[in-house]
Protein backbone atom coordinates (compact mmCIF):
# COMPACT_ATOMS: atom_id res chain seq x y z
CA UNK A 1 0.00 0.00 0.00
CA UNK A 2 1.30 3.50 -0.54
CA UNK A 3 0.67 5.84 2.23
CA UNK A 4 1.59 9.61 2.58
CA UNK A 5 2.54 10.69 5.64
CA UNK A 6 3.27 14.62 6.80
CA UNK A 7 3.39 16.36 9.77
CA UNK A 8 3.66 20.13 10.70
CA UNK A 9 6.57 20.87 13.26
CA UNK A 10 5.49 19.46 16.29
CA UNK A 11 4.91 16.12 14.61
CA UNK A 12 8.37 15.63 13.33
CA UNK A 13 9.93 12.62 15.38
CA UNK A 14 6.53 11.03 15.34
CA UNK A 15 6.37 11.19 11.83
CA UNK A 16 9.86 9.30 11.18
CA UNK A 17 8.34 6.98 13.36
CA UNK A 18 5.50 6.16 11.62
CA UNK A 19 7.65 5.75 8.11
CA UNK A 20 9.73 3.53 9.76
CA UNK A 21 6.58 1.33 11.15
CA UNK A 22 4.95 1.44 7.81
CA UNK A 23 8.13 0.37 6.05
CA UNK A 24 8.70 -2.36 8.74
CA UNK A 25 5.03 -3.59 7.77
CA UNK A 26 6.15 -3.70 3.91
CA UNK A 27 3.88 -0.52 2.85
CA UNK A 28 5.84 2.16 0.66
CA UNK A 29 5.54 5.19 3.01
CA UNK A 30 5.52 8.52 1.34
CA UNK A 31 7.24 11.35 3.48
CA UNK A 32 5.66 14.79 1.88
CA UNK A 33 7.63 16.91 4.93
CA UNK A 34 7.56 19.27 6.84
CA UNK A 35 11.74 19.45 7.29
CA UNK A 36 12.62 21.12 10.78
CA UNK A 37 11.51 22.30 13.71
CA UNK A 38 10.93 25.86 12.77
CA UNK A 39 6.64 26.81 12.42
CA UNK A 40 4.78 26.14 9.81
CA UNK A 41 1.16 25.94 8.84
CA UNK A 42 -0.59 22.49 9.13
CA UNK A 43 -3.38 23.27 6.52
CA UNK A 44 -0.59 23.35 3.95
CA UNK A 45 0.42 19.66 4.73
CA UNK A 46 -2.75 18.35 5.51
CA UNK A 47 -3.53 19.63 2.07
CA UNK A 48 -0.76 17.46 0.41
CA UNK A 49 -1.60 14.27 1.78
CA UNK A 50 -5.52 14.73 1.28
CA UNK A 51 -4.87 15.82 -2.27
CA UNK A 52 -2.69 13.12 -2.77
CA UNK A 53 -5.53 10.65 -1.15
CA UNK A 54 -8.36 12.28 -3.01
CA UNK A 55 -6.54 12.17 -6.58
CA UNK A 56 -6.07 8.69 -5.96
CA UNK A 57 -2.41 8.93 -6.30
CA UNK A 58 -1.85 7.33 -3.16
CA UNK A 59 -3.78 4.46 -0.90
CA UNK A 60 -4.38 6.75 2.32
CA UNK A 61 -2.46 9.44 4.27
CA UNK A 62 -1.48 9.59 7.75
CA UNK A 63 -1.09 13.46 9.38
CA UNK A 64 0.29 14.46 12.46
CA UNK A 65 -0.03 17.84 14.47
CA UNK A 66 -0.28 18.81 18.12
CA UNK A 67 -3.72 17.54 18.49
CA UNK A 68 -4.94 15.91 15.16
CA UNK A 69 -7.74 17.38 14.94
CA UNK A 70 -6.65 20.83 12.60
CA UNK A 71 -5.12 18.58 10.06
CA UNK A 72 -8.51 16.26 10.20
CA UNK A 73 -10.67 19.22 9.56
CA UNK A 74 -8.49 20.27 6.90
CA UNK A 75 -8.32 16.88 5.30
CA UNK A 76 -11.89 16.57 4.76
CA UNK A 77 -12.17 19.64 2.65
CA UNK A 78 -10.95 17.14 0.30
CA UNK A 79 -13.38 15.23 -1.91
CA UNK A 80 -13.42 11.74 -1.10
CA UNK A 81 -11.23 11.99 1.77
CA UNK A 82 -12.32 10.49 5.47
CA UNK A 83 -10.25 11.97 8.31
CA UNK A 84 -10.22 11.37 11.87
CA UNK A 85 -8.22 12.03 14.73
CA UNK A 86 -7.71 8.93 16.76
CA UNK A 87 -6.56 8.11 20.27
CA UNK A 88 -5.68 4.34 20.85
CA UNK A 89 -5.85 1.29 19.23
CA UNK A 90 -9.83 0.52 19.22
CA UNK A 91 -10.53 3.95 17.13
CA UNK A 92 -8.12 3.17 15.00
CA UNK A 93 -9.35 0.19 14.08
CA UNK A 94 -12.93 0.83 14.07
CA UNK A 95 -12.40 4.01 11.94
CA UNK A 96 -11.11 1.33 9.50
CA UNK A 97 -14.02 -1.05 9.95
CA UNK A 98 -16.79 1.03 9.98
CA UNK A 99 -16.08 4.16 8.20
CA UNK A 100 -13.41 3.15 5.55
CA UNK A 101 -11.20 6.27 7.28
CA UNK A 102 -8.51 6.66 4.14
CA UNK A 103 -6.45 9.63 6.53
CA UNK A 104 -5.49 9.25 10.08
CA UNK A 105 -5.00 11.49 11.80
CA UNK A 106 -2.77 11.72 14.99
CA UNK A 107 -1.54 13.81 17.79
CA UNK A 108 2.01 14.50 18.50
CA UNK A 109 1.37 15.83 21.98
CA UNK A 110 -0.92 13.76 23.60
CA UNK A 111 0.04 10.07 22.19
CA UNK A 112 3.06 8.32 23.06
CA UNK A 113 5.20 6.56 20.09
CA UNK A 114 4.09 3.14 21.10
CA UNK A 115 0.76 3.91 21.41
CA UNK A 116 1.12 5.61 17.79
CA UNK A 117 3.20 2.33 16.61
CA UNK A 118 0.41 0.01 17.56
CA UNK A 119 -2.13 2.48 16.34
CA UNK A 120 -0.87 2.33 12.91
CA UNK A 121 -0.09 -1.35 12.46
CA UNK A 122 -3.78 -1.75 13.46
CA UNK A 123 -5.38 1.06 11.15
CA UNK A 124 -3.07 -0.71 8.40
CA UNK A 125 -3.73 -3.76 8.23
CA UNK A 126 -8.35 -3.28 9.24
CA UNK A 127 -10.13 -3.99 6.67
CA UNK A 128 -13.51 -2.53 6.02
CA UNK A 129 -16.48 -4.22 6.83
CA UNK A 130 -18.69 -2.86 4.37
CA UNK A 131 -22.53 -4.07 4.50
CA UNK A 132 -24.48 -1.43 6.49
CA UNK A 133 -21.13 0.34 7.09
CA UNK A 134 -21.17 0.96 2.61
CA UNK A 135 -24.37 2.19 3.07
CA UNK A 136 -23.37 4.71 5.68
CA UNK A 137 -20.25 5.85 4.36
CA UNK A 138 -22.22 6.30 0.47
CA UNK A 139 -24.64 8.91 2.48
CA UNK A 140 -21.60 10.86 3.55
CA UNK A 141 -20.29 10.48 0.12
CA UNK A 142 -23.89 11.66 -1.03
CA UNK A 143 -23.60 14.87 1.38
CA UNK A 144 -20.27 15.13 -0.71
CA UNK A 145 -22.36 15.74 -3.52
CA UNK A 146 -25.50 17.64 -2.85
CA UNK A 147 -23.96 20.47 -0.46
CA UNK A 148 -20.57 20.78 -1.87
CA UNK A 149 -21.03 20.48 -5.37
CA UNK A 150 -18.48 17.79 -5.52
CA UNK A 151 -18.70 15.24 -8.28
CA UNK A 152 -16.72 11.52 -6.99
Amino acid sequence: MRIAVASDHRGLDLRNKVINVLESLGHEAIDEGSCGSESVDYPDFAAIVAGKVSKGEVDRGILICGTGIGMAVAANKFCGVRAAPCTDEVTAEISRRHNNLNVLCLSADLLSPRVVERMVEVWVNTEFEGARHARRVEKITQLERDYLGRKN
